[in-house]
């Protein structure tokens, strides 16, 4: 049998690793995403960028200048939206688990029965 030390510290071994696991599942999760996304931004991309624009290799600030670059602006804007979604999303899950290690969800039990020390 181990002493309680030794359970303590094998707990909080084992509990670290649920972490790192919950975090790769996440970001793993987040990763299939954003390659879900890539993947419908380009097929959006394709089917509204017309032919004939991709023409000028090389010179792409000159195909934003021409009437039908359309398809390349809005691509550019979904995808910066997109980024900022995810970004904010990734924002939140970190300061959620931050709360959740430090404790800061809980309330304290002496505020909530109006005892003072």
């Amino acid at each position: 049998m181990y002493d309680t030390a030794r359970r303590v510290a094998l707990v909080k071994k084992r509990r670290h690793e649920y972490a790192r696991r919950k975090q790769q599942r996440e970001i793993c999760g987040l990763s299939a995403a954003c390659m879900l996304l890539f993947a419908a931004l380009m097929q959006t991309a394709s089917t509204v960028v017309g032919p004939g624009q991709s023409a000028a290799r090389g010179v792409f600030g000159a195909m934003l200048l021409r009437e039908d670059a359309g398809g390349y602006v809005l691509v550019g804007v979904v995808c910066f939206a997109a980024a900022a979604a995810i970004t904010a999303l990734c924002f939140r899950l970190r300061s959620r688990e931050t709360q959740k290690k430090d404790g800061a969800g809980k309330p304290d039990p002496q505020k909530q029965e109006g005892k003072t020390t």
